[in-house]
């Protein structure tokens, strides 16, 4: 992966993934997905000398937006989201979080087309909107690194859940088999929960493929 170093935090209730995407020759970084405790990423990024650059997150479900506002806040560091994703950060209940007790909402800075190339802390970073699991979900990939974000959309050896209000089971699919079809197989998944995969294994073994 090069300058690519990626250090993975399992924060919250429901053990999210999130990521920091550190560019080892510039100490710059990006926060995938900051779930739930802002202090301790906060102080990962204190004591590794780095310089965050900015937030992305691949859906608005609260147990991937926890420490977002806290993070732009103490970082003055922009949000990013699919724009297809900004009904769901703002509502409590297409979001859980009203479910799950804790109503919070997070206003993006900026909605992100699909197939738009981002610039961020020395990366490329392509958006890939990817619906299903909620209406507006999206996977990042860094093609330069072979790696991909891709939050609850792709696990390794499942997908994400469906039943969530706006996901659908045959839009998830859809996005799933887009993203078999247009990455190379040596690409690394990075998603928001448990291990790490490639999209070779999964073509190949994921039942839901």
């Amino acid at each position: 992966m090069g300058k690519l170093k990626i250090q993975r935090m399992v924060l919250g209730p429901v053990r999210t993934n999130c990521y920091l995407a550190v560019n080892q020759e510039t100490k710059e970084c990006f926060v995938v997905d900051p779930a739930d405790m802002a202090g301790l990423i906060l102080t990962e990024i204190k004591e590794e000398n780095l310089t965050a650059r900015a937030v992305l997150l691949t859906h608005g479900h609260y147990d991937h937006i926890g420490a977002a506002e806290e993070l732009r806040t103490s970082l003055k560091i922009p949000i990013y989201a699919s724009e297809m994703e900004l009904p769901t950060l703002a509502d409590t209940e297409k979001n859980l979080s009203a479910m799950f007790g804790h109503p919070m909402t997070v206003k993006a800075d900026r909605g992100l087309k699909d197939g738009e190339v981002l610039g961020i802390a020395g990366f490329s970073v392509q958006v890939f909107q990817t619906p299903g699991h909620t209406p507006g979900g999206a996977c990042y990939y860094l093609e330069e690194e072979k790696t991909l974000f891709s939050g609850d959309t792709l696990f390794a050896g499942s997908v994400g859940r469906s039943d969530f209000p706006g996901g659908s089971a045959r839009t998830l699919q859809d996005s799933v088999r887009r993203l078999f079809r247009e990455l190379p197989e040596d690409t690394n998944v990075y998603p928001g929960h448990e291990s790490e995969t490639d999209i070779g294994y999964e073509k190949r073994y994921n039942p839901y493929a």
